[in-house]
């Protein structure tokens, strides 16, 4: 897929915001990515959570991440659902460098250049009412 194709039409949906997401989504507004980290074994939890997946502790804090990483794996859809079910997108797992591995898209690029290892880095898409959608583009 040409990265001046269906990608441009890439919904940006308001996010639902919980109290437990609160401080990721506003982070995000600032176009800065935070994610939690267990204080007790320092792993970094994804999708952001009040408890660690890793030991089950539930001393947590919230740190700001560079945004760094690299793909993991990805795939083109062809068809989403909701908001999605008119475009075709890029669906990625993206390794950060401070070790999460989150769902997000790739925007920006042809799939044909996409590879397993590539660098990435987060952008924001603002989704109105102050709200912004980190996804992620090649590393320049």
């Amino acid at each position: 897929m040409d990265k001046n194709d269906e990608t441009r039409k890439l919904p940006v949906p308001a996010p639902f915001i919980s109290p437990e997401t609160a401080p990721f989504w506003s982070a995000a507004k600032e176009r800065r990515l935070v994610l939690p980290f267990c204080t007790s074994c320092n792993h970094p939890i994804w999708y952001p959570k009040r408890f660690c997946g890793a030991c089950g502790s539930l001393d947590v804090e919230w740190r700001q991440v560079s945004g760094a990483g690299e793909i993991y794996s990805f795939s083109l859809v062809h068809r989403g659902e909701g908001d999605y079910r008119e475009c075709s997108f890029i669906l990625a797992l993206v390794d950060l460098d401070e070790g999460a591995r989150v769902l997000t898209n790739i925007v920006d690029a042809d799939t044909a250049d996409l590879k397993i290892g590539q660098r990435v880095r987060v952008i924001f898409h603002d989704a109105g009412d102050g709200a912004a959608l980190p996804r992620f583009t090649l590393a320049q």
